[in-house]
């Protein structure tokens, strides 16, 4: 049992050492002296998200030490000869290897970004109000899950459908690895069903396609000429206070050499707003030559595929039959209805581990 247990605290040691928490528990001291400082609170919003960062290191942080130091005091109370300790020992190491087991999942999070947030963009696909509505179900999924992993969510930018649901809508996701679980959400993604919009009841295919940005670290300089931007204001329909639709507070940049367009208007000003959504429109470009590049090294498993209809990377059938299938992963569940209320992290593990093939 003791060299089990021994075993068990070299891999922790090991994966401590991957997951390079001795440079964490360096930036989360850096950001604590941040925190300290006595002008931190004169810019709330930017000392709201210093804090959440913190917050964020820290609890990883105390996640590996506290598996570590059970793991010690296991090893010492094995050491002695005490026979009615063994089953319960027995017990909490099987404990502390699930435990360690779902922890070490964190090592397939090593790409460049994986530990940032990320911008999340859900537009509808042809279809009208069918697709719409499918676009809004999208976004309640993502945003559960969201909140069930403990991320901050905010809309940046959102057009409703005449009926129901969403033509698109953007919002950012704040919180350690969201970006890493988030991407695997990136792509097409089709429903089949009885139509609740449909009289007779016919049944319909939906599509809708998923944008998922990483957040970049301010250190990553996109290059972007001025020249080719055409800025657009507009009066905002969205939240933001008494200025909502009697000054041109909302932001439409245009990036004209791709024809990527980011709009923004849920923010208090129109700097405000000019400054997200040119922090998303650098996303959305650094997102395209990542894509070039891979469609160039034919990186992605099997065929290159853009985000395109007919491309889709996820099918959910709610009728005649009830399945959730990733084309890519070949993972299926026979529970659709709870993927869509935001139990996606098997899904998003699949993807994960079938990057790492």
């Amino acid at each position: 049992m003791n060299e089990r247990l021994k075993n068990l605290r070299e891999k922790i040691e090991a994966t401590a050492e991957l997951l390079k928490l001795d440079e964490l528990k360096i930036k989360m001291d850096q950001l604590s002296a941040e925190m300290n400082a006595p002008d931190f609170w004169n810019n709330p919003e930017s000392a709201q998200a210093v804090s959440a960062d913190y917050n964020d290191i820290r609890k990883e942080i105390e996640k590996w030490s506290e598996i570590g130091r059970e793991v010690n005091d296991l090893i010492e109370l094995s050491g002695g000869n005490d026979a009615d300790m063994a089953g319960e020992i027995e017990k909490q190491t099987e404990a502390l290897e699930k435990k360690f087991a779902d922890y070490e999942f964190y090592l397939l999070l090593n790409g460049p970004y994986d530990a940032s947030g990320a911008v999340v963009a859900i537009h509808a696909g042809s279809g009208g109000t069918e697709a719409q509505d499918w676009a809004e179900m999208l976004t309640r999924m993502v945003l559960r899950f969201c909140e069930k992993m403990g991320w901050r969510t905010r809309v940046i930018d959102e057009s409703r459908g005449a009926e129901a649901g969403y033509k698109s809508i953007m919002f950012e996701v704040k919180g350690r690895y969201a970006f890493g679980y988030l991407k695997s959400e990136h792509g097409v993604h089709r429903l089949v069903r009885i139509s609740p919009f449909d009289a007779e009841k016919m049944r319909h295919t939906s599509f809708a396609l998923v944008e998922v940005l990483p957040e970049l670290p301010e250190k990553v300089d996109i290059a972007v000429d001025p020249k080719d931007l055409r800025i657009d204001t507009f009066m905002s329909g969205g939240h933001g206070g008494q200025s909502v639709n009697t000054t041109y507070s909302a932001v439409r940049i245009v990036h004209i050499p791709t024809g990527i367009s980011v709009s923004c208007q849920n923010e208090r000003s129109q700097l405000q707003n000019k400054e997200t959504a040119m922090k998303v429109l650098k996303a959305k470009l650094f997102r395209l030559e990542e894509e070039k590049r891979a469609k160039e090294r034919q990186d992605l498993r099997g065929e290159y595929k853009s985000a395109e209809w007919g491309n889709q990377i996820r099918s959910y059938v709610l009728h005649p039959y009830h399945m959730v299938k990733d084309h890519r992963t070949d993972y299926e569940s026979a529970d659709p209805e709870g993927v869509l209320e935001g139990d996606l992290k098997p899904l998003c593990e699949a993807y994960l581990k079938w990057l790492k093939k």
